[in-house]
């Protein structure tokens, strides 16, 4: 997949104060999303949007393009 995650989401989401348990208990977010970021899996804009939010950021600071290199 050419789009990756620039960092670690789940570990700049701690930083803010969102742990996993508040993040669930608050259903902020589904833990399926959860473990998509865990994995490196994309997610919907909404929850990209979502993401902003909590982290006072743009999608560009969360995402980047790297081309695939069998293309």
């Amino acid at each position: 997949m050419p789009m990756q995650y620039k960092f670690d989401i789940i570990a700049a989401l701690k930083e803010k104060g969102y742990t996993s348990n508040k993040i669930r208990n608050e259903k902020i977010m589904s833990e399926s999303t959860m473990q998509k970021f865990r994995t490196g899996e994309m997610v919907s804009t909404d929850n990209i949007a979502r993401l902003c939010k909590l982290l006072d950021c743009q999608p560009g600071d969360i995402l980047e393009y790297v081309p695939d290199e069998n293309e």
